[in-house]
């Protein structure tokens, strides 16, 4: 497994596997906790799994968590996905640096997203299985949602979105999401 630094976001990073193949298919190693303290990161950290399953032209997110955040290992363990980073943490060298990437379950690369990073993805094929490891339980009363069509962010969805959250439909803007953080 090789750990890749994203240059757009500072402190994320994809996890390359190397898969072997032969004619029953394909095995990898998904998380390797040596290769993943080898970038500074506590493997020990994550405490809870969750994984999401959504259909072609889904999009989920822009999502982030308020207070210490929230860091992710986000992996397309089935299907194929878009996703998005955007850094939002004021005193980042990368603030509101965006990255994008195609995350599959051919592959099996995995993303670490820093907290105070929103994260979205979209979902392009038929079947798209994602999954999370998350470095804090979850607090319903932390979540902050981003409008996915922010003129400000200008995210390059490949395709139209066929069904989103009502919370995803009617999230705020970056603009009014950075004022009340502020507040």
């Amino acid at each position: 497994m090789k750990a890749t630094e994203v240059p757009e976001i500072s402190g994320a990073y994809l996890f390359e596997p190397t898969p072997y193949a032969d004619e029953r298919g394909f095995f990898c190693r998904t998380f390797d906790a040596e290769v993943v303290r080898s970038v500074g990161l506590d493997p020990d950290a994550f405490v809870q799994d969750s994984l999401s399953r959504s259909v072609r032209g889904v999009l989920r997110g822009l999502h982030l968590r308020s207070g210490a955040g929230e860091a992710k290992l986000v992996r397309c363990s089935y299907g194929k996905i878009f996703d998005v980073i955007v850094d939002l943490r004021t005193d980042s060298p990368t603030y509101l640096g965006r990255a994008f990437f195609e995350l599959s379950g051919e592959t099996q690369t995995t993303l670490y997203i820093p907290a105070g990073c929103a994260h979205g993805f979209q979902a392009l094929t038929e079947t798209a299985d994602t999954s999370y490891r998350i470095d804090r339980p979850h607090d319903p009363a932390e979540d902050v949602t981003i409008a996915f069509d922010d003129p400000e962010l200008a995210i390059p969805w490949p395709l139209p979105a066929t069904s989103m959250s009502q919370r995803d439909r009617e999230a705020p803007s970056l603009a009014d999401v950075l004022k009340q953080k502020e507040s």
